[in-house]
């Protein structure tokens, strides 16, 4: 008889917020359930995009850039996150799911001590204020997928409360955008991360088993050089 011991935990997605000068794992957000579904949404940077607008054949493109890309592709992740005080009713909830909530909004927005800083810069007569730096945060979807991101969506659909109006039930719909080498300086963690991410890819469409021109019901290799 298989005891509940023996059944292996899932492992559970999440964000990590890290210091990007040393790598320190300033906060670790473990998403209650993992999302049944992922959108995923890639858009190559290709040289050549001026086109013809649709003339056919008259595109002014130059034709030596069709095939060449400028960076990295443009990859954008959604999906919906439910949090759900009840189904934790061993831990104490006094402020319901308050302090989840909490900590997403705040990978979107400055503290408040960063703002009172730039106030008082203001205040002092600077002319330029950089812009706040936030950490830098990173989304895990398992072993084989750690990559930096960019949060970009954050809807929040609170569905029940408890006698204090505290929330104990969210649905998250979730929007980011994976920060590549073109987003990020050289030698920026960041940027070391997202090359780790994209070598984790390689390595996958490596292992697929290839395909055979006979499967696509081609004859032979010379049907590709144009001479078939």
């Amino acid at each position: 008889m298989t005891r509940y011991a023996d059944i292996p935990k899932p492992i559970r997605s999440g964000i990590v917020v890290v210091d990007p000068d040393t790598g320190t794992p300033q906060r670790i957000i473990v998403l209650q359930f993992n999302p049944d579904t992922l959108e995923r949404s890639i858009a190559p940077q290709s040289a050549g995009d001026s086109g013809d607008g649709g003339g056919g054949g008259s595109g002014g493109g130059d034709r030596n850039e069709a095939l060449r890309l400028k960076g990295p592709a443009e990859e954008t992740w959604k999906f919906t996150a439910e949090i759900d005080a009840t189904d934790q009713l061993e831990i104490a909830a006094p402020d319901g799911i308050h302090p989840q909530l909490a900590t997403l909004e705040m990978l979107v927005q400055p503290t408040s001590a960063q703002l009172r800083a730039a106030s008082r810069l203001a205040q002092n007569g600077t002319i330029e204020i950089s812009p706040i730096e936030m950490p830098l945060t990173l989304f895990t979807w398992g072993s084989k997928r750690v990559m930096p991101v960019r949060l970009t969506e954050l809807s929040v659909n609170e569905s029940a409360f408890d006698v204090n109006l505290n929330p104990i039930r969210a649905s998250l719909s979730i929007g980011m955008k994976i920060l590549t080498v073109s987003d990020l300086p050289a030698g920026h963690r960041g940027a070391d991360l997202y090359m780790a991410h994209l070598a984790q890819k390689e390595r996958l469409a490596a292992a697929a088993r290839g395909g055979s021109l006979g499967a696509l019901g081609l004859p032979g290799a010379d049907v590709l050089s144009g001479r078939g």
